[in-house]
């Protein structure tokens, strides 16, 4: 029976976060000596894409009912289509409320926030972030079917070519509950929970007036641009960038923040980045505790000298 994975769309568009979670199910897939199988709502891109990177066949799932988002219809969707014993989801808001559901439908085990490949397929056992990022656990599962959710960037996107096939599935699931929701999308920024580099600023900046060199830095880095809860709060930066405990969790390959304390609330969000590189004037500020990398200076002569420095690398 196959590997079945949850391929996120948004307006049909597939997100990173869809090809690490088909790169995950592969891992399984292969560990296991079974197949992957996609399930993609309504989507417009091609499915050579999920093919790219291990899927071996898409089931392309078409319902006008779908076209606005709704866990409770979305779950009922992938119940219908899904019959293995095992299901991927990339752990992004849509998707967490998704599997839930779905694992209340069919009495499966749930595992969120899987960070690696499973330690063993049966029973499942697998890694995964605990007590807010704080910490790890080994979670075994206690029934034959389990559907967990993969963690942002923390396995990786890893091209695996399969020869692919795709079945069309026509449905008209009930979807009265269903909300527009706004995703943040299409801005020609980066998605912030999906960007592997993340240039982050707080109070010490001074004023919106000067987010010019955060955002420089950032472009020259191929970054997207976040802040702290303070300056959201205050309206320097827009709220979809607020990272921390009350904002977005995210877990880049690299996250540098520039004069941002790092209040426990703060780190709560950012702790699971691989490198923390923190950039204070304030040498007891309490965010080194937690840096791989500190810079104790002035960001407004660090900030700029450093873009220039990476403008010219990336020019040899």
């Amino acid at each position: 029976m196959a590997i079945f994975v949850y391929a996120e769309n948004i307006n049909g568009v597939y997100k990173k976060a869809a090809f690490e979670a088909v790169s995950y199910a592969k891992a399984i897939a292969e560990k296991a000596g079974d197949s992957v199988t996609a399930i993609a709502i309504n989507p417009t891109d091609a499915s050579d894409l999920l093919y790219k990177y291990g899927a071996d066949k898409v089931i392309n799932v078409k319902d006008e009912g779908l076209k606005n988002f709704s866990a409770k219809a979305y779950a009922q969707a992938v119940n219908e289509v899904a019959e293995g014993n095992i299901i991927v989801f990339p752990h992004t808001t849509d998707a967490s409320s998704i599997a839930p559901m779905l694992a209340i439908s069919k009495g499966s085990s749930l595992i969120t926030n899987v960070i690696a490949a499973p330690d063993s397929v049966s029973p499942f056992e697998v890694k995964r972030k605990a007590f807010s990022g704080k910490g790890f656990m080994h979670a075994k599962a206690d029934t034959s079917s389990v559907i967990i959710t993969v963690s942002q960037n923390a396995y990786g996107v890893k091209e695996n070519q399969a020869s692919g096939s795709e079945e069309v599935k026509n449905l008209s699931v009930a979807n009265e509950d269903t909300k527009v929701i706004n995703h943040e999308q299409s801005s020609g920024k980066l998605d912030l929970k999906e960007a592997e580099i993340v240039v982050s600023a707080g109070r010490g900046m001074k004023g919106p007036e000067n987010w010019g060199m955060i955002e420089d830095l950032a472009q020259v880095l191929g970054a997207a641009t976040a802040s702290s809860k303070p300056v959201a709060d205050i309206g320097w930066r827009p709220h979809a960038e607020h990272v921390g405990q009350t904002g977005k969790a995210i877990s880049p390959n690299l996250y540098i923040a520039v004069g941002i304390s790092g209040a426990i609330q703060h780190l709560a969000g950012v702790n699971g980045s691989k490198t923390i590189v923190v950039i204070n004037n304030d040498p007891e500020a309490p965010f080194f505790k937690a840096a791989d990398y500190g810079v104790v200076g002035d960001a407004f002569q660090i900030i700029p000298a450093l873009t220039e420095k990476i403008k010219a690398f990336k020019g040899q």
